[in-house]
């Protein structure tokens, strides 16, 4: 049963306004390329201006499902155009969680649209609670659903005009194992492991080559062609015989790159990636040890070493050589 205090709480802000967040820039025909390019949308309506142009919209619009684009926040969380509110529209799944409901999960957002947007518009969103609902148990846990209803604005100097709407609806509740999960003593913090590859018949004999320091390749008995990531048949002469081949493990560092977000455990950040050219004349993709961003360079000589993690998994790495 809900705390009543805290239904209280709640039904006092269902209805509340919140203030304006402005879009950082008007609508624009650079964006919408950019958007329907990434969300592989061809249609001349939007990026064709000749197009458009003969068109009952008379120029270029917008993409409707782009209507909750133009008022996003900036790179950074929080980053809004300015004379944006401070308001926090999210208040309540603040005091829903003081409570005792801690998790949240997103349920379902519905757009909706009153017309195109054109050219050079510009928009500002408000937010209103619309609801929270009384206290439901699913399968997750029990816990609120709370609707809020954000209303799309575009600014004119005889009045402002709202252009559509977006429904956002979330349930904030508490986990249906929280007391189990709760009582559960940990006596100390487990420790991430490396990922461990994938090992086939066809890979079985890297991974054990790597486990005594070898570094083979695959090499075909009937041509000689050597070949990586291993395969089953020669691409060469589409042989199933083979045999393999010590590399010296040196080559050099044909590309690469640095991987610094999302950071996964275990993993150092800034987590720098070659693409390795031995000297046999095959690359292979590794782990870069013993150099920084600043000192990476495209054809820097490298050489193997193996590293053992986890007590038990032999990885091949690569640290560039002195000059």
């Amino acid at each position: 049963m809900a705390d009543p205090q805290l239904l209280s709480k709640v039904r006092a802000l269902i209805g509340r306004q919140y203030g304006r967040v402005n879009a950082w820039d008007e609508v624009n025909a650079p964006m919408i390329r950019h958007w329907c390019e990434v969300i592989g949308l061809d249609n001349p309506l939007y990026t064709d201006p000749v197009a458009a142009a003969g068109s009952c919209n008379d120029g270029i619009v917008a993409p409707p499902p782009m209507l909750q684009i133009w008022c996003m926040e900036g790179f950074h969380i929080n980053n809004y155009a300015p004379g944006s509110t401070t308001d926090n529209p999210y208040e309540v799944l603040g005091l829903i969680e003081s409570y005792g409901y801690p998790s949240v999960v997103a349920v379902n957002s519905e757009l909706t649209f009153e017309r195109n947007l054109r050219l050079g518009e510009k928009l500002y969103y408000t937010t209103r609670l619309e609801s929270v609902g009384d206290e439901k148990t699913t399968g997750l846990g029990t816990g609120f659903f709370v609707t809020l209803i954000m209303e799309y604005f575009a600014q004119h100097t005889s009045g402002d005009e709202k252009v559509g709407e977006l429904l956002f609806r979330v349930f904030k509740f508490r986990a249906a194992n929280v007391h189990a999960a709760q009582a559960q003593v940990v006596s100390e913090p487990v420790q991430a492991k490396r990922p461990a590859p994938g090992v086939s018949d066809d890979t079985r004999y890297f991974w054990e080559g790597c486990e005594q320091g070898q570094l083979l390749i695959q090499r075909c008995t009937q041509c000689a062609t050597l070949r990586h990531p291993p395969a089953p048949v020669c691409t060469a002469c589409h042989s199933f015989d083979w045999d393999t081949l010590q590399a010296s493990g040196k080559g050099q560092l044909y590309s690469f790159v640095v991987m610094h977000y999302p950071q996964v455990a275990p993993f150092d950040h800034p987590n720098p990636i070659g693409l390795i050219e031995l000297d046999e004349g095959v690359r292979l993709i590794a782990g870069l040890v013993g150099v920084t961003r600043e000192q990476l360079q495209i054809g820097q000589r490298v050489q193997v070493e193996f590293q053992t993690f986890d007590d038990n998994l032999a990885l091949p790495l690569f640290r560039p050589l002195a000059e």
